[in-house]
């Protein structure tokens, strides 16, 4: 099965090639332009997946982990405005704070805003800003994680929509990521491209109604055999004006499980699409989607809160898999000891179902808070040490070592003005100084630097059966149980 994958990816890669010097042999201008923002010769070698699969090369240099951060300053808001207020010379001056804390990788997010205002083009001012920021990795030695067009500074009316299932945004993002990574193609220091951050196909949206129906008719043929499947009269079918089943259907059942693997289908075209524009643009460029841990369903919170990014059925178009994580087991994590226990187990379910894709993992966005007192949720969690919030921080690393390989902190500083934890994750206080989890990052990075992680077995832990799980929370609620007595039995 893995040859078979290996073999439709390699032919997957010679179209894109030809593809690549078709399309740059007959638009001279935008090669050149290319060509241009590549001319720098930059220190920096292309990061690539190695021979074995599950983990990175630094060129002919080496192995490669990345560790690092996401990348948005306090004092700009919350959603931070990173480009609107962009400073680059405390730009600059963050990334040699970095450099010297370990950071080989910075994840950013692309906003809407500052990008791509209008479905035709890229917004050149943006433009600028971001050859400011690439340079400055450059200098600095760090590589970018530019993270696809999102909400963070407004979004215009022409993507206010199902941007996931409507195909006419869907054209838009296609041709932002022919231009930007066209761009963009002869700069090694883009680690690789994430398509979006914690994508979700809508439950009930216009698109998703006509989309289902073609669906259901593709897949079943007649009225007939549909009734048959979901075991209900032919009456109770409304063949081409079916409805998607009530969010909080408790009765689970087939036609349910059918409204799954139809939105899994949404996401997977939506991948498959973007992932074909950045190829044609740039065939050795690395893509891949920043997961919300929902993606995995071993922890709902409702059925309709899966998000129907399957990682099984996105490996066959990515070249490595991101997962977020963020410990939510018993609710909102206060250090307690059955807490912690809980929540790493549940990490280590969520990263080994990732992981199964036998492709590599980055988990993207992790953390907690410490360093003082949350003012949300009226100020009724309890105020956490620095210390605590390094320990959690050093074991999921060490939790998913060999699962995963590589972990971007989710900021780099603790930013005041969010409405979420992000009040306290960061390596640093907003006043820049270094948290305990700052020291605790350095000598991870320090052992990590240049280490191959071998890759693990999937460890023999009891199995989540997904499909069961996506139209029956219950069913995860029993797994984490037993996950966690295995867990504890083999630590």
């Amino acid at each position: 099965m893995l040859t078979d994958r290996t073999a439709k990816k390699a032919i997957r890669r010679k179209l894109y090639q030809c593809v690549f010097v078709i399309c740059f042999s007959v638009w001279p201008c935008f090669g050149a332009n290319a060509a241009e923002q590549g001319s720098e010769s930059p220190k920096l070698a292309k990061i690539r997946i190695a021979s074995e699969g599950r983990t990175f090369r630094r060129g002919d240099e080496g192995p490669f982990v990345p560790l690092g951060v996401n990348y948005y300053r306090p004092g700009t808001g919350w959603a931070p405005q990173l480009w609107k207020q962009f400073d680059r010379d405390a730009t600059r001056k963050d990334f040699a704070r970095m450099k010297e804390l370990g950071v080989n990788c910075v994840r950013v997010f692309l906003s809407f805003g500052s990008f791509f205002t209008e479905p035709e083009s890229l917004d050149q001012e943006g433009l600028a800003k971001f050859d400011q920021l690439l340079r400055i990795a450059e200098e600095t030695g760090i590589y970018l994680h530019p993270t696809g067009p999102d909400h963070w500074e407004g979004v215009p009316d022409w993507a206010a929509k199902d941007r996931v299932a409507d195909d006419h945004v869907l054209a838009a993002l296609e041709n932002f990521w022919r231009s930007f990574a066209g761009r963009y193609r002869n700069r090694p220091a883009i680690f690789a491209y994430d398509l979006l951050n914690e994508p979700s196909v809508s439950w009930d949206t216009p698109v998703m109604r006509t989309k289902w129906n073609v669906w259901l008719q593709s897949h079943y043929g007649s009225r007939e055999r549909l009734a048959e499947a979901w075991a209900v009269p032919e009456a109770e079918i409304s063949w081409g004006e079916e409805l998607p089943p009530p969010q909080k259907d408790s009765a689970g059942g087939r036609r349910l499980l059918d409204y799954q693997y139809f939105r899994e289908s949404v996401a997977e075209a939506w991948t498959r699409r973007q992932v074909a524009a950045i190829k044609t643009a740039d065939p050795d460029a690395l893509v891949t989607v920043g997961l919300i841990q929902w993606s995995v369903p071993a922890l709902l919170p409702g059925v309709q809160r899966y998000s129907a990014f399957r990682p099984e059925r996105l490996a066959p178009y990515l070249d490595f898999q991101e997962i977020h994580f963020y410990p939510l087991a018993t609710g909102f994590f206060t250090y307690d000891e059955e807490g912690e226990r809980r929540n790493l187990a549940y990490l280590e379910c969520v990263v080994r179902e990732v992981a199964a894709t036998r492709q590599p993992v980055v988990i993207a966005e992790f953390g907690w808070y410490g360093g003082g007192k949350l003012s949300i949720a009226g100020g009724r969690h309890p105020a956490a040490s620095e210390d605590k919030q390094a320990r959690w921080c050093r074991l999921a690393v060490e939790t998913t070592k060999g699962l995963a390989t590589g972990w971007l902190n989710w900021g780099f500083y603790d930013h005041p003005e969010a409405r979420d934890v992000s009040q306290l994750t960061g390596l640093l206080t907003v006043e820049g100084k270094p948290k305990a989890w700052a020291r605790e990052f350095r000598e991870l990075a320090h052992r990590l630097n240049g280490e191959f992680i071998e890759p693990k077995p999937l460890p023999d832990r009891p199995k989540l059966d997904w499909d069961r799980a996506i139209i029956d929370p219950n069913i995860a609620r029993q797994l984490r149980e037993d996950y966690l007595k295995a867990f504890m039995e083999q630590r």
